[in-house]
């Protein structure tokens, strides 16, 4: 692990520990954090640690052909009961993110530093949130940074009432062209979807450039 100075620079990700950990510290800059994603580096930690970086192997992505929709899901979707919109909301999403309850988590990794920064991200056009509406009203969604390369590294989702969340993935990854969706480390529930583990090695190759392993 390498405690980041204010140089622009990551080590390499062969330097990461056995649970992903590379290094800590650094800031959250627009600068950092895009070389972070084109490296296969994301930051993760609690409201009340410095930054921590990562960059797990395997890594846990999904190839859109292999998306699983179930029938009950394909039945709710022809129901039309939500309507999906994409970057209509970014703050807001990002915002229901950071406070949405998870079992085993006492905080929130979203802190309002990292609302800013990626909501900054959305202005120049590398952040994405997409957005599940019902009764005009704003009841799941998603959010994640998109490389201009084929691939989407999904950060977060959040779902106010059932399914919400699962339709705002399935239809943005229905409605895109990506070759490779980051999901970054292991749930239960984006497996149920399609996503799966694959080494670091092969998932960097997507990504382009030199690397280590």
């Amino acid at each position: 692990m390498v405690l980041l100075s204010d140089k622009l620079e990551f080590p390499d990700v062969s330097k990461a520990s056995s649970e992903g950990l590379l290094a800590i510290g650094g800031d959250l800059s627009v600068e950092r954090l895009l070389l972070a994603y084109k490296s296969g580096i994301f930051p993760w930690f609690d409201d009340d640690e410095v930054i921590l970086w990562w960059s797990p192997n395997p890594r846990f992505v999904l190839f859109p052909d292999r998306l699983k929709v179930s029938k009950s899901m394909r039945q709710i979707l022809r129901n039309k009961d939500f309507t999906v919109t994409v970057n209509k909301a970014f703050e807001a999403v990002i915002t229901e993110c950071s406070n949405a309850y998870r079992p085993g988590q006492a905080g929130t990794w979203i802190t309002d530093d990292m609302i800013a920064a990626y909501t900054k991200l959305h202005h120049l056009g590398y952040a994405k949130s997409v957005e599940v509406w019902q009764n005009n009203q704003l009841v799941g969604g998603l959010y994640g940074v998109d490389l201009g390369n084929g691939v989407f590294c999904g950060e977060s989702m959040f779902a106010k009432v059932s399914n919400a969340s699962k339709v705002a993935f399935i239809t943005f990854i229905q409605n895109s062209n990506y070759k490779l969706i980051d999901c970054q480390v292991y749930t239960n529930h984006l497996e149920s979807l399609g996503a799966e583990e694959i080494e670091r090695k092969e998932f960097l190759n997507f990504l382009g450039g030199n690397h280590e392993y």
